[in-house]
């Protein structure tokens, strides 16, 4: 899993093959308004959602060195949208338990600059209190590259994933630690789901984010290693204490 974990943060920056929702469609206009692009010098390098006016939740692995820039209510990253809102970053707040080395608890919260004006393109999304069962629907959306030159979609991407028990995902990832703190889904072919570049992103499931975009196999959406979240309802209090005493 460390291996895994080195070539997600070499992909995010290199724009190496994969960087990218892998069999995915564009989400219908503005039709997932708590999206949030993570940017460093004008480059997308990680998704995230708006669970407050002034909080992100995003993946720990996101905290790069760098100015952050926060973009919401964004459809495309290079349109010129009156939609968008940006932000910088007050503070980047990484899990305190966080295990870059087997990605554990790889969660952040970023605090924002200022407050976003909700608007029908900006708008907050819930955190899942429960645990998502095996067999559920779900999606996950980003913007990340779809080539090895760094070329963006043109607008948000989006992918069905179908949940995978803890079990079901231990016995796919072999030696890999998948922990009840994870989620593992796949998409409804093969090489369909969530790839470097859509880091951090959410996973929402019955209209609520349930996990976290955290690590894949060496190849996107591949069925013997499916993709991996950190689910929210393990993190659910850590995050509501830190937003609650900010």
């Amino acid at each position: 899993m460390a291996v895994s974990f080195v070539l997600l943060l070499l992909f995010v920056f290199n724009g190496a093959d994969g960087s990218h929702i892998v069999g995915g469609r564009d989400a219908p206009s503005h039709s997932r308004p708590y999206m949030a692009s993570l940017q460093v010098g004008g480059q997308h390098i990680c998704g995230g959602a708006l669970v407050r006016e002034d909080f992100v939740v995003t993946a720990a692995h996101c905290r790069v060195p760098g100015t952050y820039t926060v973009v919401v209510g964004a459809d495309s990253l290079t349109a010129n949208e009156p939609s968008k809102q940006e932000f910088g970053a007050a503070r980047l707040i990484p899990h305190p338990q966080y295990d870059p080395v087997r990605v554990r608890n790889d969660i952040m919260l970023i605090q924002l600059n200022n407050r976003a004006r909700l608007t029908e393109e900006v708008q907050l999304i819930s955190l899942k209190a429960d645990r998502v069962t095996a067999r559920s629907r779900c999606l996950t959306a980003g913007w990340g590259t779809i080539d090895d030159n760094d070329t963006l979609p043109r607008r948000l991407q989006e992918v069905n994933v179908t949940i995978l028990s803890t079990q079901a995902c231990r016995r796919r990832w072999g030696q890999a630690s998948i922990t009840r703190a994870m989620i593992c889904g796949r998409g409804a072919r093969d090489f369909q789901g969530f790839c470097f570049g859509d880091s951090g992103g959410p996973l929402v499931c019955d209209g609520a984010t349930a996990g976290v975009v955290s690590f894949s196999g060496r190849r996107c959406g591949d069925p013997r290693t499916p993709d991996v979240y950190t689910r929210i309802s393990s993190f659910r209090e850590w995050i509501t204490t830190v937003i609650n005493n900010s």
